[in-house]
């Protein structure tokens, strides 16, 4: 129920916002979405991790692949 609600209010603020000022809706996309979802999700959790008292560091795991192969 509260996700509900929740939802309701987005799109009324969402509304609001768009009649406020004049502006059409823009559909970022599904792409874009999901990167800013991630970028937000990265933040959160160096937040997070910090607060524990680790350090983050990005890892590329088809880099560590590619060494490992080279190193055979």
């Amino acid at each position: 129920m509260q996700a509900l609600v929740a939802t309701a209010h987005k799109i009324a603020r969402t509304v609001y916002y768009m009649l406020k000022n004049r502006v059409q809706y823009v559909d970022i996309g599904a792409e874009a979405y999901e990167q800013k979802q991630r970028e937000r999700e990265i933040i959160y959790l160096k937040k997070k991790a910090a607060k524990l008292g680790f350090d983050l560091s990005p890892h590329n795991p088809a880099k560590a692949v590619a060494q490992a192969v080279v190193m055979v």
